[in-house]
């Protein structure tokens, strides 16, 4: 049987915490455009406090749930776990979401209060205002047995945060950021003040050599 409860009840705080990856879905406010869903696994998630849920957004191929949420009069969200091993369940956080782009005040405060290590590829943080939670059954979501996590992503950023250390200008982060401004429903990420952010993000590379001038700050 399907249960709403509006806040998360502490019961499943640590079940949420076990899981291996969750799915993220937003929308535009536009009818024609497209629901998105995106995947997301790692331990970069967690539970706040009853009513808030958080995750560390990372850099990819395109800017869809931030899009959606940073939209105007939009911010709709929904995360959804499935359990793949033990007892059947599915766990639905209905709420709004919150960007906190990177380098601002409010990410550097949470990360430090929440003790969250960032990487190269670490984009923003986004937090869920739950206004509600669903569980349902679960009993059509087969068995799957967990492996490990894919480290491509992660990889990715650091080998290319090693090059620009090293010299190589054409690993700067500012192509990888203006490479995914606008979602595929035509809402312009520039709502993201993407170019504070693209600025903030280069500092947040490694050291340059000496020779080069320009410094970086690391976490």
């Amino acid at each position: 049987m399907g249960q709403f409860f509006e806040t998360i009840p502490p019961s499943l705080v640590k079940w949420i915490l076990d899981q291996k990856v969750f799915w993220v879905a937003t929308a535009p406010l536009s009818p024609s455009g497209h629901v998105n869903i995106s995947p997301k696994g790692g331990q970069d998630f967690g539970v706040v406090d009853e009513k808030t849920f958080w995750y560390m957004d990372l850099t990819g191929s395109g800017i869809e749930t931030i899009s959606h949420l940073r939209e105007p009069d939009n911010g709709r969200v929904t995360v959804m776990f499935n359990a793949f091993e033990g007892p059947p369940r599915i766990l639905r956080l209905f709420g709004n979401g919150r960007v906190l782009e990177i380098c601002s005040p409010d990410f550097e405060t949470f990360v430090a209060k929440h003790d969250v290590k960032t990487i190269p590829g670490t984009r923003s943080i986004v937090l869920v205002d739950i206004h509600q939670v669903g569980t349902s059954c679960g009993f059509g979501v087969p068995f799957f047995d967990f492996k490990g996590f894919r480290p491509t992503l992660n990889d990715f950023w650091r080998k290319r945060a090693e090059k620009y250390a090293a010299g190589n200008e054409e690993e700067n982060m500012d192509r990888y950021v203006f490479s995914c401004l606008v979602s595929l429903c035509g809402v312009d990420a520039d709502e993201l003040q993407i170019l504070g952010i693209q600025k903030r993000l280069v500092n947040r590379w490694p050291s340059r050599p000496a020779a080069r001038s320009r410094s970086s700050e690391t976490r």
